[in-house]
């Protein structure tokens, strides 16, 4: 069947993991790149300080990429947008909230070529032979979209983040008639949110924690410190609401905290009555029961303005006994120890901590298993791709999926890079998994984008659990033979006070090595220093049962 006549589904992230969502939406010669995030590093990943996608295939097709599409402003939706925009020269469709922090982002990393473009729930903007319409739905930032792309194959319906929440925080409700008129006019493939797939029931409604913070500020007796993610915006609107209901002055740090608060206000997402905005330096002017300090580190992040305060190490603010400390975000996998770390670390400096375990205090923007089947029934599509969620909770939503009734063969549990490739042969549309582009984790490090691979990072973690061991070794080039040396220096192998002869032995063992090539007359310097290191490596590991890497370093006279 001729190309020009399939459509194609193309995750580049956000399957099998948390976080760096991206899809590609491709009819024929037309793309549509559904969000752009980035993922945080995990424990092993020493030295990363962000995960974005591998965009090689989007290079490759660059000439066919009509734009990218925003669902909302989290930053594993837009985070990694500002390296795409430097490599691809694209126009980026967002609401209002999502393209406020995206620009903020993008000058933060120098990009100054953009184009964004904004639009709202209801819009429908076309991109050749793809028309794309936007939905209102709710989660934890105000203006999120879901999606829907109507290509001459079939209509695919893309729920971005959501939750069902018949209350939410800012009174816009989840425009369930859309999704429901999407049903009934025909369906070809629902991608549905994943995070909260393994949950049974109902994800509670935003505004029950704003109950839950005002009991907190009403039996708070002295300062407030809340943490929460800083573009959750709903949740910052409300803490700001209890503060303004007790009669607390609002100082803020965190230089995330600090830029969406600026963004969300300048934009009417955020309402902040004048006047209720301190400096951070003004804070020590007023009682602490008249404080509240909003921060970011709910994730126990090392840098974070919480984390700092915990360890005692922040400049402008030390927590006190009696302190009453919020953290209103749930750790995301694999930040669970951070979390816990700085938890009794703020327990120890005598603070009141309340946090996910406190009833109330955070609720998830997710949609549980309840509100997933309400949106497969709504939708009723042929195929299910679940998407947003590590393989676990695909699982489990493909599992939903066949208890609505949906043929198992038609449920795509997929890998970031798999094609997901939809054919039209006269009324009939078939699916299959047609094969896999490239795809993967790019390591940011600084100011290095993808120089640093799972070679060094393998390299670091060595280094991290066993130390290294150099040697240098003073050559004479024409001769072949040693002038002076070896010097042996060890950093995190062990003491090296303590361990007085096994450095004496050790030596040694490299002299016998470097006696043993010239012996067999080799002069590469590349073969003596194979030589040393299995040598040293043997020996050291039967003394210690340690493997640290060892450098031999030649130098030539």
């Amino acid at each position: 069947m001729d190309k020009q006549n399939k459509l194609a589904i193309i995750p580049l992230g956000g399957l099998g993991e948390i976080g760096k969502n991206m899809t590609v939406i491709r009819y024929g010669d037309d793309i549509v790149i559904v969000d752009s995030g980035l993922a945080f590093p995990e424990d092993d990943m020493l030295g990363i300080d962000l995960v974005i996608p591998d965009i090689s295939y989007l290079i490759e097709n660059q000439d066919k990429i009509r734009a990218v599409v925003l669902t909302h402003g989290h930053e594993d939706h837009i985070g990694s947008l500002s390296y795409l925009l430097k490599e691809i020269d694209i126009p980026v469709y967002g609401t209002r909230l999502a393209l406020g922090l995206v620009e903020c982002r993008l000058k933060e990393n120098n990009v100054s070529n953009y184009n964004l473009i904004a639009v709202q729930a209801g819009d429908q903007v076309s991109f050749g032979s793809i028309e794309v319409g936007f939905i209102r739905v709710s989660h934890s930032i105000p203006d999120v979209v879901g999606m829907y792309f109507k290509t001459p194959v079939g209509t695919v319906v893309h729920t971005g983040d959501f939750k069902i929440d018949y209350t939410p925080a800012d009174g816009k409700i989840m425009d369930l008639h859309k999704f429901a008129e999407l049903g009934d006019e025909g369906v070809l493939v629902l991608m549905s949110d994943s995070t909260n797939a393994e949950r049974p029931g109902f994800t509670k409604s935003e505004r029950t924690v704003g109950i839950a913070l005002d009991e907190a500020f009403r039996g708070a007796k002295d300062r407030i410190i809340l943490a929460t993610f800083a573009s959750n915006v709903l949740r910052v609107q409300q803490a700001i609401n209890s503060a303004c209901q007790y009669g607390r002055k609002i100082a803020i740090i965190g230089r995330s905290m600090i830029n969406v608060v600026n963004i969300a206000t300048e934009l009417g997402y955020l309402i902040v009555p004048e006047g209720m905005l301190i400096d951070i330096d003004d804070v020590k002017r007023y009682p602490g029961n008249q404080i509240l300090i909003l921060t970011t580190g709910s994730q126990g992040e090392p840098m974070s303005a919480l984390t700092r305060m915990a360890m005692n190490d922040h400049r402008k603010v030390d927590i006190n006994p009696g302190d009453t400390v919020i953290i209103s975000a749930t750790p995301i996998p694999g930040n669970e120890k951070s979390v816990s770390k700085t938890i009794d670390a703020l327990l120890r400096l005598g603070a009141d901590v309340i946090h996910e375990g406190s009833a109330g205090i955070h609720v998830s923007g997710h949609a549980s298993q309840e509100e997933l089947k309400l949106m497969l029934t709504l939708v009723r599509p042929k195929y299910l791709i679940p998407v947003h969620g590590e393989h676990r909770m695909l699982i489990s939503h493909g599992k939903l999926g066949e208890d609505l009734g949906i043929p198992k063969d038609n449920i795509f549990i997929g890998t970031n890079g798999q094609v997901f490739e939809f054919s039209k042969d006269g009324n009939t549309v078939t699916g299959k998994v047609a094969g896999k582009v490239t795809a993967g984790k790019v390591f940011v490090d600084g100011s290095g984008v993808g120089d640093v691979g799972n070679i060094v990072i393998r390299d670091r973690s060595k280094l991290s659990q066993e130390g290294v061991i150099i040697v240098v070794i003073t050559m004479d080039k024409l001769k072949g033979c040693v002038v002076a040396g070896p010097d042996i220096v060890s950093r995190g192998f062990v003491y090296v006070r303590e361990s007085g002869q096994l450095m004496v032995e050790a030596k040694q063992k490299v002299r016998q090595a470097l006696a043993n090539c010239e012996a067999g007359q080799i002069t590469e310097w590349a073969a003596i220093k194979a030589s040393v290191r299995d040598t040293l490596g043997k020996f050291v590991y039967e003394k210690t049962h340690r493997s640290p890497m060892i450098l031999p370093i030649i130098m030539e006279v």
